[in-house]
C-alpha cells in the first residue's frame, strides 16, 4: 500500500517562498506546471509501496507569521479562478497552490452570474497589483452541463423547472452553450449524429469547453486589451478521471493545459471547429470511449 502526504511548508526567513509570476504567461505556466506535478504525484500511487511526501511551499507572510508584522495578511493572489462547485474539483490542490496564491470563486456550472462577475471585478479592481491571470475552469462530467444537455434533448423536462427560478437561471445560461455545441456537432458530422451512441457525452464535453472559453472571452472583453496590469483571461477543462487539463484552442492542434480565448469572429469559428474536430470529441462520436479520459488530444 502506498500513501501520500501533502505538506504546506513555510520558513519564517522566507527561503521557501516562491516568487510570484510577473505576467499572464508566467502565471499560466505556473498553473500548468502545478497541475502536472499533482498528476505525477497521483499517478505514482499505482507504483510500489511506502509513503511519498509532496511539499507545497507557503509564504509565512500569507499566514500572518512573519516576525515583526502584525494584523491580517494582505491579499496578493497571482491568479483568480472561476470554477464549478463540484466537490471533486479542489482548485488549489489541482494547481499545486497554497494560501493566498489563488482568488477562487465557485458556482455550479462556473457561469458568469451577477454575483460571480461582481466578485471577479472586485479582484480585478482591488488586487490588480498582484493579479496576472483569471482562469475559467470547467470540468468533465459536470452535473449542471449534463442537466442542460438533457433539457436540450428532451425539452418537455424544462416544464418541471417552472417553479425553480434559481435552477432555471443556471440552466438558461448553459443552454445557450449546449445549443451552440449541438449546432456545430451536427454541422460537422451531419444530422444523423444525434443517433450515435456517444452523442450525449460528446455534447456535454463540447458544451463544457465552450462554456469555459466564452466565459473567459467575456471576462477578457470586460478587462479590455489595455489593462494597465497586463491581466488576461484563460480557460480550461479539468478531466476528473485523467486528472489533466484539456483546452482545445483556435489556431493550434494543441489541447493540453490552459488556453487564451479567441479574440475575434474568425477566431471563434476556428475555435468551434477545433473543439468538435478534437480527437476527444471525435472518438466519443465514433462510439469509442477513451480509457479513463486519457486521450485528451
Amino acid at each position: 500500500m502506498k500513501t501520500i502526504e501533502i505538506v504546506y511548508r513555510y520558513d519564517t526567513n522566507g527561503k521557501t517562498a516562491r516568487p510570484r509570476p510577473v505576467n499572464a504567461d508566467a502565471a499560466r505556466d505556473r498553473l500548468e506546471e502545478g497541475s502536472r506535478k499533482v498528476l505525477a504525484l497521483l499517478d505514482s500511487l499505482s507504483d510500489g509501496t511506502g509513503t511519498a511526501r509532496h511539499v507545497i511551499a507557503a509564504d509565512p507572510r500569507d499566514l500572518g507569521l512573519t516576525s515583526g508584522e502584525n494584523g491580517t495578511p494582505m491579499q496578493r493572489p497571482y491568479a483568480a479562478v472561476l470554477g464549478c462547485s463540484d466537490a471533486r474539483v479542489p482548485i488549489e490542490l489541482i494547481f499545486n497552490e497554497g494560501p493566498n496564491d489563488l482568488f477562487v470563486v465557485r458556482v455550479a456550472g462556473n457561469g458568469l452570474g451577477s454575483e460571480v462577475l461582481g466578485s471577479l471585478k472586485y479582484a480585478f479592481e482591488h488586487l490588480g497589483a498582484s493579479l496576472k491571470l483569471v482562469v475559467v475552469l470547467g470540468h468533465s462530467s459536470c452535473g449542471a452541463v449534463s442537466a442542460a444537455v438533457d433539457v436540450f434533448q428532451n425539452p418537455k423536462t424544462y416544464l418541471s423547472l417552472a417553479s425553480d427560478h434559481e435552477l432555471r437561471n443556471i440552466l438558461d445560461r448553459l443552454l445557450i452553450m449546449v445549443h451552440a455545441a449541438g449546432a456545430r456537432v451536427e454541422s460537422m458530422f451531419g444530422p444523423d449524429v444525434i443517433r450515435r451512441q456517444g452523442y450525449r457525452e460528446a455534447l456535454i464535453e463540447t458544451a463544457t469547453v465552450l462554456n469555459a472559453a466564452f466565459a473567459a472571452r467575456t471576462l477578457q472583453m470586460e478587462l479590455g486589451s489595455t489593462d494597465p496590469n497586463g491581466l488576461r483571461a484563460a480557460y480550461g477543462v479539468y478531466m476528473i478521471a485523467a486528472r489533466q487539463l484539456w483546452a482545445p484552442r483556435s489556431g493550434s492542434a494543441e489541447c493540453a493545459g490552459l488556453a487564451y480565448p479567441p479574440t475575434d469572429s474568425q477566431g471563434v469559428g476556428d475555435f468551434l471547429d477545433r473543439v468538435v474536430q478534437s480527437e476527444r470529441i471525435a472518438s466519443l462520436l465514433s462510439a469509442i470511449t477513451p480509457s479513463a479520459d486519457h486521450d485528451l488530444a
